[in-house]
């Protein structure tokens, strides 16, 4: 395994990690304290592995060369009838993706004060990795945070509607792998591409 691969299992640890322990600490914020009863607003990875999402998956992605990596950590419990507000739930689904948007921004600064051009690539995919997390779960569809934001602003009647069929379709699993599959398929490129044009801005490089 080379020196960038590690760095991009370092980093995507990393962002993933934070952003799960960010959507128990909105939960704490605004009253629910499930995550913070089981364990999970800690920054040690351990409790944060998913069999599948954080190990079988890399793993077999590496070694297979498919030229893409991706994962995901164990999601952080929440009781959404323990949040103070409508938008409770709203407020801690978008909580990962902006601590997601907030790291890239973090990098960016590093980058600009203190790193010279040899540091591109890898301030490159700090940005990038943190930029991808965010815009994929900010995407409207089941199990993505998305769907729980946009949940927020339905009315009432079709917001019971939707939150019944996502709770349907998100414990399907044929749904979840078709949802996996769209994604690398016909989402990863795109926004791939548009990552990378705002990560370039973002280094002014």
């Amino acid at each position: 395994m080379g020196a960038m691969t590690g760095a991009f299992i370092l980093i995507i640890g990393i962002a993933v990690i934070l952003h799960e322990v960010a959507h128990g600490y909105a939960a704490s914020l605004l009253g629910d304290p499930t995550a913070r009863d089981q364990g999970r607003l800690t920054l040690n990875p351990i409790p944060h592995i998913d069999l599948i999402g954080t190990i079988i998956i890399p793993a077999f992605l590496i070694i297979t060369n498919a030229g893409i990596l991706f994962g995901w950590a164990k999601p952080v419990p929440y009781n959404p009838y323990n949040l103070r507000g409508r938008f409770g739930e709203a407020l801690v689904a978008a909580a990962g993706p902006a601590t997601n948007i907030a790291l890239a921004l973090l990098f960016a600064l590093l980058f600009r004060l203190f790193a010279d051009a040899s540091a591109v690539p890898l301030f490159s995919m700090a940005v990038g990795i943190n930029l991808f997390l965010a815009f994929l779960n900010l995407i409207p569809v089941p199990p993505l945070d998305g769907s729980k934001i946009v949940s927020a602003f339905l009315p009432m009647q079709t917001r019971l509607r939707f939150e019944e069929k996502v709770a349907e379709v998100g414990s399907n699993p044929i749904f979840l792998i078709l949802v996996l599959l769209g994604i690398v398929f016909f989402l990863a490129q795109p926004l791939a591409t548009l990552v990378w044009f705002i990560t370039q801005r973002f280094l002014g490089v």
